[in-house]
């Protein structure tokens, strides 16, 4: 039976991109899931007909799906989709790819960030590229193939013709890494005259795990903006600011509900008794999300402080699902140095067909065939001279 209706509501997909040309019933879509190639050329021909609001509207309902579901596979979609003519439709493909962890993906986004106009689309890759720097800081990809990444966000950040938007958002994709210039680029970054590149910064010194910033990022829970206060107590959490929990507990009243979420969820990451006292108070809080944020960083602060009989039963009958060292603070203090160079220089063609640089690891894919031709159109956009140095 339900072979039939999976089948069933597979068939009325394909009749509602095909013939009515619009976006199908959210029910139906998890049929796109996986598809094979017949399937995704089928798709690739109805692709074309449908109108740029529809193509917009099914990719960011096929994001909202992947998120609920992990076994969602629409990553060949949203590869073809970054080709499109439509700027919206590129960036809603960018930002479904946030959980493609494909290496051979890398030389692709590189060379769309860097052929791509429009700053929103140029943002949505940025950020798409952010979760490759942290494998690459995890030694899951190439080391050539990281230090490339890493040199193209540093150089875009600090490219004083960039938009403040791209450059902001290269810094906080760039935090991930331990690379020698990043505390220089946060600091540099935290006394911009724009606040929207401070905020950036904060948010920089939360993901880059590095100790250093704990003092500064708690100044920040009292800054006037609720996207400052926001960032600053996202960044306690990552941090593990113990001193900072009073001024968490503070911020739970903020008039500012995100930011009172924030403040909940840095609590479940730090905790301590005062942090376990304030979240079980609102876990009776009028207000819903507080209750679900509440519960949530409970939840946190059991799996990371508390007994862990209560998840995974008594420790000998635990094995873990994974092997890999996932030890990221220790890792930030290697600060692997990096020279400058032009972008052409990053992409040349031999730096991602070197096999000897490829890490003994299973879980690497090989990386795709050339991608990379030499373009004067880089020097031209990113002549070493013209790249500002904060």
């Amino acid at each position: 039976m339900n072979t039939q209706k999976s089948a069933k509501n597979k068939e009325a997909l394909w009749q509602v991109l095909e013939q009515e040309r619009v976006v199908p019933p959210a029910a139906d879509l998890p049929s796109l899931s996986g598809l094979d190639a017949e399937e995704f050329l089928r798709f690739e021909r109805a692709w074309s007909g449908i109108q740029a609001s529809e193509r917009r509207q099914l990719l960011k309902t096929l994001t909202l799906l992947a998120e609920e579901d992990f076994e969602m596979d629409f990553n060949a979609i949203f590869r073809q989709a970054l080709h499109d003519g439509d700027p919206e439709v590129r960036a809603a493909a960018a930002a479904g790819l946030w959980e493609d962890d494909d290496v051979r993906l890398i030389p692709e986004l590189l060379r769309l960030l860097l052929d791509e106009t429009v700053p929103e689309v140029r943002v949505a890759i940025i950020q798409c590229l952010a979760h490759f720097v942290l494998l690459g800081e995890l030694r899951k990809i190439r080391p050539q193939s990281f230090d490339q990444l890493c040199q193209v966000l540093s150089l875009i950040h600090r490219n004083p013709d960039e938009t403040l938007e791209v450059r902001r958002r290269a810094l906080e994709s760039l935090a991930y890494a331990s690379v020698a210039e990043l505390p220089a680029l946060i600091q540099a970054a935290h006394t911009h005259p724009e606040e929207a590149m401070q905020i950036s910064a904060v948010f920089a010194m939360g993901r880059s795990a590095n100790a250093r910033w704990k003092d500064t990022v708690a100044r920040q829970l009292h800054h006037p903006s609720p996207a400052m206060r926001y960032e600053a107590a996202r960044a306690c959490g990552e941090l593990l600011v113990r001193d900072a929990v009073p001024d968490l507990v503070e911020l739970v009243e903020d008039v500012d509900l995100e930011v009172q979420e924030a403040a909940l969820w840095a609590l479940g990451q730090i905790g301590g008794d005062m942090a376990r006292l304030t979240l079980e108070r609102y876990l009776e809080s009028d207000s819903a999300a507080l209750r679900a944020a509440a519960n949530d960083a409970l939840q946190e602060l059991e799996f990371l402080h508390g007994n862990l009989d209560t998840f995974f039963g008594p420790p000998e009958d635990f094995v873990s699902e994974s092997d890999v060292s996932w030890d990221l603070a220790r890792s930030q203090h290697k600060g692997r140095t990096r020279s400058k160079a032009t972008v052409s220089d990053l992409l040349d063609d031999d730096d991602f067909d070197d096999e000897d640089d490829l890490d003994d690891d299973d879980d690497l894919e090989d990386d795709a065939d050339d991608d990379f031709e030499d373009d004067d159109d880089f020097d031209d956009e990113y002549d070493g001279d013209e790249v500002a140095d904060d």
